[in-house]
């Protein structure tokens, strides 16, 4: 007669797995060790290593003599920078630039997410969405250069209007341009994370849904939304962790004589300091202030959000 399954069956199984398993890597060590090490030692060398660069915010940094050699200065550079009567003005020009574009940017690829999971043609919705990822395949400098021509006093906007005003001169009309342009080119390939999300929905709760006569807007809070709740929640807090890193590529490039006012923010002017100066001290300290106002935005975002959401961050 065969032999009684007693209920520990399944668990001396899982265990019997786990010691195999665990024989298995002790007896081919060298194996894991292989493939981790590449993965392992890139990480130290371009993660860790360059953390010992945080020094020269400290010293008065000279390229010839090195960290060892450099005079230590300790926080002049930091008191530097924040007493600079320029100081509020690069800090408000990055925080307006930052927090309205995520206003104005978060949510959309969060609605065009919503819309395509309308569409119930797979071959339409396919190729929507190719139009919408591709300017995330346009690079920086080349869309600044498309932005420039379109502004131009000559450019395709002042002929529709029948104008000829230079927008790219216009400390107002800098940051409106920056955002849109940013949404235009990211929230296509930002809506993926949501859109698959959304593929987790249930179907049978939608059907139900209509059944009973939702409408869309209660079909989304009834069932969309729950399914892409948690995945919103943690973009938004490493959203606003980056609430300071501001892209320099695309402020510098869009970056003109009469629009400093608006478009001179922290990372450019390090850029200026550092680079075009040579004050790699001062520089790196305005960059290592803006990571420290990072990091303390993301902590408390994210304790927030716990808070408000039971308990549920990062």
């Amino acid at each position: 007669m065969k032999k009684a399954l007693s209920p520990d069956t399944g668990k001396s199984g899982g265990g019997s797995k786990m010691h195999n398993f665990i024989v298995y890597v002790r007896q081919h060590w060298q194996l894991y060790v292989l493939f981790m090490l590449p993965a392992f030692a890139l990480t130290i060398i371009f993660r860790y290593v360059p953390m010992g660069g945080v020094l020269i915010a400290f010293m008065e940094y000279n390229p010839i003599r090195g960290l060892l050699g450099s005079e230590w200065v300790g926080f002049d550079h930091f008191k530097r920078f924040l007493s600079s009567p320029d100081f509020m003005r690069y800090l408000m020009n990055t925080l307006k630039l930052s927090v309205y574009g995520l206003l104005w940017g978060f949510p959309a690829p969060i609605l065009l997410a919503f819309l395509l999971n309308r569409i119930l043609s797979k071959s339409i919705k396919q190729k929507i969405q190719l139009v919408l990822y591709m300017p995330n395949f346009i690079s920086v400098i080349v869309l600044c250069g498309i932005v420039r021509i379109l502004l131009a006093p000559t450019g395709m906007l002042n002929q529709l209007l029948g104008t000829s005003t230079n927008f790219m001169t216009m400390p107002s009309a800098f940051r409106t341009i920056y955002i849109a342009s940013g949404i235009w080119q990211g929230a296509g390939w930002a809506s993926i994370i949501y859109t698959a999300a959304l593929s987790n929905a249930s179907k049978e709760l939608k059907e139900a849904a209509v059944i009973d006569g939702a409408n869309i807007i209660q079909q989304i809070k009834a069932v969309e939304w729950p399914a892409i709740k948690d995945t919103v929640l943690i973009q938004f807090i490493m959203s606003v962790g980056n609430i300071m890193s501001v892209g320099f590529e695309k402020a510098y490039a869009l970056q003109t004589d009469l629009n400093l006012n608006a478009s001179e923010i922290i990372s450019t002017y390090v850029y200026k300091k550092g680079l075009l100066d040579g004050d790699y001290g001062f520089s790196t300290a305005v960059g290592l202030f803006n990571t420290v106002i990072n990091v303390i935005l993301l902590v408390t975002m994210n304790a927030l959000v716990k808070k408000m959401n039971d308990g549920k961050g990062i």
